[in-house]
């Protein structure tokens, strides 16, 4: 009896670490971006339209590639996330998972999802999910340790569900696919600018040369308020050629300015405090800036 709950016991924290790889906050994001390019170009292109269940698995097969590719991440990471505080903790270094498992898992996600996307939605789809996916785990994450250029790179696979969502409606990648595409990818800039500014010491002790480690924190303040000014008319965009309304316009600008406003009072006063709100900013800015794009997608 005892030797029968043990086991149970112990395949319940396999299950536990085995979901803790797909980093869930970060997946339940996705989820969330996905949606609104499903939505988006059901909305706009009502004659490709797709039901609501064929709708819901388009954004179920991206939600478990970006799982997938989060697991993968966490195991090519291993050893360089043993050496941080923020990460040593992660099932892998810390001893909860095997890393041939963790690999196992990302790779018969990633196996699951680049199909679904290819044979049931286009094979475009697919052919974007496999691209974000290689780009995000062997270009994006090695490159960390050799370019603060990495961001830019990462921002690809990072934006990547949105225009995946979108093709696997339309087929296509049409301007309005790419505008969605481009607030996503600006919008992380300044977050993980940020991010790697709070991170600096932990970065650094695990050779990531992030922007903050190569360039100091000036460069990286400037920076990142650069790029929460060109959010706001890139967010715009959808607005000028017709695809959001008036619900996503007023959104869009007012989420904008603040975010802006973060920015530019993490310019002045420098800190962790400002780098804090302005990663706050980007958070508050993401969900409600999709979520009135749903909205006005909905009405």
């Amino acid at each position: 009896m005892n030797t029968a709950v043990a086991a149970t016991d112990a395949s319940t924290n396999v299950i536990r670490e085995l979901v803790a790889v797909t980093k869930p906050r970060i997946t339940s994001t996705v989820v969330l971006t996905a949606a609104s390019g499903v939505w988006l170009a059901n909305r706009t292109f009502p004659e490709q339209a797709l039901s609501w269940p064929m709708s819901l698995l388009a954004v179920l097969a991206v939600g478990v590639l970006v799982s997938g590719a989060s697991a993968l991440n966490c195991w090519y990471e291993r050893h360089t996330d043993a050496l941080m505080r923020r990460t040593r903790n992660r099932p892998i270094p810390s001893g909860r998972l095997a890393p041939g498992l963790a690999l196992a898992w990302g790779l018969g996600l990633c196996a699951l999802a680049i199909p679904v996307l290819s044979l049931v939605f286009h094979p475009l789809a697919g052919l974007l999910g496999f691209v974000a996916l290689v780009s995000y785990v062997w270009i994006y994450t090695p490159m960390k340790r050799l370019s603060p250029d990495s961001l830019l790179v990462g921002a690809f696979p990072g934006a990547a569900p949105t225009i995946i969502a979108w093709t696997a409606v339309t087929g296509r990648m049409d301007l309005a696919g790419l505008a969605l595409f481009a607030v996503l990818f600006v919008w992380q800039l300044p977050h993980f600018l940020a991010i790697a500014y709070l991170c600096k010491d932990d970065y650094e002790r695990a050779g990531f040369q992030v922007h903050p480690v190569v360039h100091g924190e000036r460069s990286t303040r400037r920076w990142a308020f650069f790029w929460t000014l060109v959010q706001i008319p890139v967010s715009l965009l959808l607005v000028v050629m017709g695809i959001a309304g008036w619900i996503y316009a007023g959104a869009a600008l007012v989420c904008g300015l603040l975010y802006a406003r973060a920015g530019w009072r993490w310019l002045g006063a420098g800190g962790t405090e400002g780098a804090r709100r302005l990663m706050l900013a980007s958070v508050l800015y993401l969900g409600l800036v999709f979520s009135a794009l749903l909205l006005d997608a909905a009405l």
